[in-house]
């Protein structure tokens, strides 16, 4: 399954960047007082979001299901990298607030 048959355009684009190195394309998908959840930690703002991308390992996705829920959009995911346990199945991507221009919170989790 792909992102394009049915995820909307913030969620698309942002999975085709976050497999690639660190670049202003994906900070900028963002709000500057975006939330992300990853491993039960938050990261709030672009700042601590730039922090939390260079302490995680570049990972390929592969997607496996696309839920869009009346609380947001769930991507299931296949990650695989260069961390214990790759590759990791059913990790979740929850876009809980976001409109075409900016995402303001992502939850991270199985």
């Amino acid at each position: 399954m792909t992102t394009s048959q049915v995820a909307p355009t913030i969620v698309r684009r942002y999975f085709e960047r976050a497999g690639q190195p660190d670049s202003e394309d994906y900070f900028a998908l963002f709000a500057e007082d975006a939330v992300v959840e990853d491993e039960s930690n938050e990261y709030r703002g672009i700042a601590a979001i730039r922090q939390w991308r260079r302490a995680v390992p570049l990972v390929s996705y592969e997607i496996t299901d696309v839920e869009n829920t009346p609380a947001g959009t769930i991507v299931t995911t296949t990650i695989t990298g260069d961390f214990p346990g790759s590759p990791f199945a059913g990790l979740r991507y929850r876009f809980s607030d976001y409109d075409d221009s900016a995402i303001r919170a992502l939850r991270i989790a199985p």
